[in-house]
């Protein structure tokens, strides 16, 4: 009876730290001007849906999280997206985004929505919007060299109960978000493009 009841305990735990592991995300790139093909990766919180090809392509992103069913609402659900970098720098992107966003909602407040990325430098505003639905939307710029930039960015209602579990799991999306330029598979080394 005591061995069983350990063999059950140990299944138990075993299946509550899988439960508690998020998905890997992992989106590539192609080249695209001067920008190599780039992989963007990061883990997903327990619980959430990653879709890079169906949800996220319909709406002009490289990634969505969600939690559920997809309900093609932007409520709580976390968007990745990537671009050729344009700008000359990571506060010039932040800045342009926010006066976009002030543009189109003059009463709207913005404040600082600080993350830590030990990889790169990442940059993040919230946007408290005069509808009461607030945006976090993270800037992180993984180096010239790369020649892209990319944003996390999430919508969630300033009075909906999980909002501050909701901005710590975005804020860990962000934190563990790495960039990896693939190296060239065998059969495309040394082939003229």
């Amino acid at each position: 009876m005591g061995r069983m009841l350990v063999v059950v305990l140990w299944l138990c735990a075993g299946s509550a730290l899988a439960a508690s592991a998020g998905a890997a995300i992992e989106v590539h790139g192609s080249a695209d001007g001067k920008a190599p093909a780039w992989t963007i990766s990061s883990t997903a919180p327990p619980g959430w849906t990653t879709d890079c090809c169906t949800y996220a392509r319909a709406i002009g992103v490289n990634e969505v999280l969600y939690q559920g069913e997809w309900t093609g609402k932007p409520d709580r659900v976390m968007v990745l997206n990537v671009w050729p970098s344009k700008l000359p720098t990571l506060d010039a992107e932040l800045q342009d985004d926010r006066k976009h966003y002030l543009q189109a909602d003059p009463a709207g407040k913005v404040v600082a929505f600080p993350v830590k990325n030990p990889r790169m430098p990442c940059s993040g505003v919230l946007y408290s919007g005069s509808d009461h639905v607030d945006d976090p939307v993270v800037f992180c710029d993984p180096g010239a060299a790369t020649g892209i930039r990319y944003s996390w960015s999430m919508t969630v209602s300033a009075v909906d109960p999980s909002r501050e579990s909701l901005l710590d799991a975005f804020r860990q999306v962000v934190a563990h978000s790495r960039y990896a330029n693939p190296a060239p598979t065998s059969s495309s080394a040394g082939k003229a493009h």
